[in-house]
């Protein structure tokens, strides 16, 4: 996932505008990015706060930090929309690939400028459109035909939905930030094959496991297959590449 991801990180640390000795606050940071990235930004003078709301990764973030030797890292397990952090607390907020699946971007992005001290930044990734990002749409579209999902509702959390134009500098209007900027970046995915694609796919992206819930352990395995199969015409001799899209976006309080 770094491999695939570093490049729109290191675009959204830069439009965060990290100096070293500030205070950063990442925002579904998984086992670890940005937030390993924006300590070695931040600097032993400066302090980084990972949060996750699932506890078992964020202990997983800390061990990458100190295997590091960030000391300038803690991580707290928290709901990104429902932040137990005093106001103006922050010199930047963080949020690589998660605040398309929360309900309430808009309120969501309210509580993270109250985190923020005056003229701090709000720095976020997100996927742009489906056609744009073949290694998630195709497999979606599987499994919705295959599990009998109804087509998403506009508005509706997913990887995709603050992709649009205009979207997200959208979003970030409405929570009372300024000057928006958004800028598209390439972001293949590859591999050395489609079966390994979709066993990284089968362990990592949470969402298509979730569409598939309700069926019996036969019928996911049945899916899987069917994807990669699909998938297999992005093989090539020089092994597997499908094509993926983020926007990068940042915005001042």
């Amino acid at each position: 996932l770094d491999r695939w991801y570093g490049e729109v990180t290191r675009q959204m640390l830069d439009l965060a505008r990290i100096q070293p000795g500030q205070r950063i606050l990442d925002i579904a940071a998984g086992a670890g990015e940005p937030a390993v990235s924006a300590a070695e930004r931040v600097g032993p003078a400066g302090y980084v706060l990972a949060t996750d709301i699932s506890e078992g990764i964020v202990d997983l973030a800390l061990q990458v930090a100190r295997e590091r030797g960030l000391k300038q890292i803690e991580t707290r397990a928290m709901d990104g929309e429902k932040l137990d952090l005093p106001d103006a607390s922050f010199d930047a907020v963080l949020c690589r690939l998660g605040l398309m699946y929360m309900p309430h971007p808009v309120t969501t992005l309210r509580e993270w400028r109250r985190a923020l001290r005056a003229g701090g930044r709000v720095a976020v990734v997100v996927f742009s459109t489906p056609d744009r990002n073949s290694w998630g749409a195709m497999p979606a579209s599987i499994i919705r035909r295959r599990a009998q999902l109804p087509p998403p509702v506009p508005g509706q959390p997913g990887p995709f939905s603050l992709g649009g134009p205009g979207g997200l500098e959208g979003v970030f209007r409405q929570a009372g930030f300024a000057n928006p900027e958004v800028r598209a970046v390439p972001v293949p995915h590859r591999m050395a094959s489609a079966a390994e694609y979709v066993r990284v796919a089968r362990e990592a992206f949470g969402a298509f496991n979730a569409m598939m819930a309700h069926l019996s352990p036969q019928e996911r395995d049945s899916v899987w297959n069917e994807v990669e199969g699909s998938m297999r015409s992005f093989e090539s001799p020089g092994g597997f590449e499908v094509p993926g899209e983020c926007l990068v976006g940042a915005a001042t309080k």
